[in-house]
């Protein structure tokens, strides 16, 4: 009796490869885009505290 088995579709090499390296979006990462997004706030704060700053007497 002869015994057949399904065959598995063959595998991707590529996906290993690049799982391995971290590959992915080319985007910046959570960290730099939080950064980011703190920089800006400072400066838009900045900007208004210059801009509503009362002259010293």
């Amino acid at each position: 009796m002869k015994l057949s088995l399904k065959t598995l579709k063959p595998r991707n090499p590529f996906v290993v490869a690049s799982l391995r390296r971290g590959a992915g979006a080319h985007r910046p990462g959570a960290g730099s885009r939080r950064q980011q997004a703190e920089r800006a706030v400072r400066q838009e704060v900045s900007r208004l505290e210059g801009r509503h700053r009362r002259p010293t007497p």
